[in-house]
């Protein structure tokens, strides 16, 4: 019996990581002038925001039960127990809609043991707790540990976002229209966190797209630990340049061990626009996982 860990698109993990560790990725579905494509899987970032830039109508919607029940029956087939890293309750309806899938396999192979984490993370923050637990599992942590640091990772994540232009969040329902406005005519960035609950929450906001890139950079060295032992998380849309000084700065100012770096997919691009920026790192770090890392 294997034990698989599994994650969805949401977590913009980094090609090259999925490839490195077979990684199981569940596609998140997006519509697109009402046909469906799957984040990662029949669509790609260069791809959507060429799309998103000819102003297209686009939805997206979590993956569903019947997803999911298509994605686990293989593992519960082969007798293998699987670990799910899942996008935000705060965000998505992705955990409840795997739990039932699970709870319906469990009818036809009830031996079959899956752990769900809702992170209460997003895009890279848990991206990036999937490739620190793939990097453990390969390095040989036994289960239990493999599962209690993905808890602890979640728990310790802090996200710093900010984003170029409002129009993509206020066409989400996440800004008023009062604010978009506001804010398009005196260039206001918003401050974005993912709070204790999973959900979206701007903390502030600056003037200035350069201000806002400095504030998140400020806020790792405010809130991160032990950032020169630290894999960070970084990613951006389509801004390669400013993605480069973002990165640049991690080095320079916090000497950070390593960038885990990713292009933001639809699941997240389809609401932030490409003019995201993001940095995740962990608040809290623990000896008995870095023993692994």
């Amino acid at each position: 019996m294997a034990f698989c860990i599994v994650t969805d698109s949401a977590s913009d993990v980094p090609s090259g990581v999925i490839r490195e560790y077979g990684l199981h990725v569940i596609p998140t579905p997006v519509t697109i002038e009402g046909k469906d494509y799957f984040d990662g899987e029949t669509i790609f970032p260069d791809e959507f925001y060429r799309i998103q830039a000819a102003k297209k109508d686009i939805k997206t919607y979590h993956i569903n039960q019947a997803m999911f029940y298509d994605h686990f029956l293989p593992f519960a087939q082969r007798g293998d127990e699987v670990l799910y890293i899942c996008f935000s309750t705060g965000i998505a309806g992705t955990y409840n809609a795997a739990k039932l899938a699970y709870e319906q396999i469990l009818e036809e192979y009830p031996e079959f043991q899956m752990t769900i984490i809702d992170t209460k993370c997003a895009s890279i923050g848990y991206g990036l707790v999937t490739e620190r637990i793939l990097k453990m599992q390969r390095n040989g942590a036994p289960r239990e540990l493999i599962i209690e640091a993905a808890r602890f990772f979640c728990e310790h994540m802090e996200h710093a976002v900010t984003v170029m232009e409002l129009d993509y969040l206020f066409r989400g329902g996440r800004l008023t229209r009062t604010s978009f406005l506001a804010g398009t005519v005196l260039d206001i960035k918003p401050i974005i966190i993912v709070d204790e609950n999973g959900s979206l929450k701007a903390v502030e906001k600056v003037r200035g797209w350069k201000k806002a890139q400095r504030r998140i950079l400020d806020m790792v060295g405010e809130k991160g630990k032990n950032l020169d032992r630290q894999v960070v998380g970084a990613c951006y849309g389509t801004d390669k340049e400013d993605f480069d000084y973002i990165k640049e700065q991690l080095r320079e100012r916090y000497h950070v061990k390593d960038i885990l770096e990713t292009q933001v997919g639809c699941a997240i691009g389809a609401h932030t626009g490409p003019g995201i920026l993001a940095v995740v790192f962990l608040n809290e770090t623990d000896e008995r996982f870095e023993a692994y890392l």
